[in-house]
């Protein structure tokens, strides 16, 4: 959760936090911006859980908090069952995306 939420809230500017795996159940936190994503910028692994902190996603609620935004998300809006079962799923394929 650490991990996630730094990587959320230092996405400069506008961008997404991602919890992925290598396929193999081994999970990391990154970060990007703009329009990438860890399958373009890594190629090597597959997403699990995404937050979108472009200013659009919570501005209307939490203006210029998005800290407040994302323990939100965490907390309230994320389905855990289905990022466990992402898990699952990317452990199943085998891949790691190389």
């Amino acid at each position: 959760r650490k991990q996630f939420t730094e990587a959320a809230n230092t996405a400069f500017g506008s961008g997404w936090a991602w919890l992925v795996s290598d396929g193999k159940g081994n999970l990391s936190v990154m970060k990007t911006i703009g329009a990438d994503n860890p399958m373009v910028t890594s190629g090597k692994c597959i997403p699990i859980l995404t937050c979108d902190v472009w200013e659009h996603a919570y501005y209307l609620d939490y203006a210029n908090l998005r800290p407040s935004y994302v323990d939100q998300f965490l907390d309230k809006l994320v389905n855990w069952e289905f990022v466990a079962e992402n898990l699952v799923r990317a452990m199943e394929s085998g891949r790691n995306w190389s």
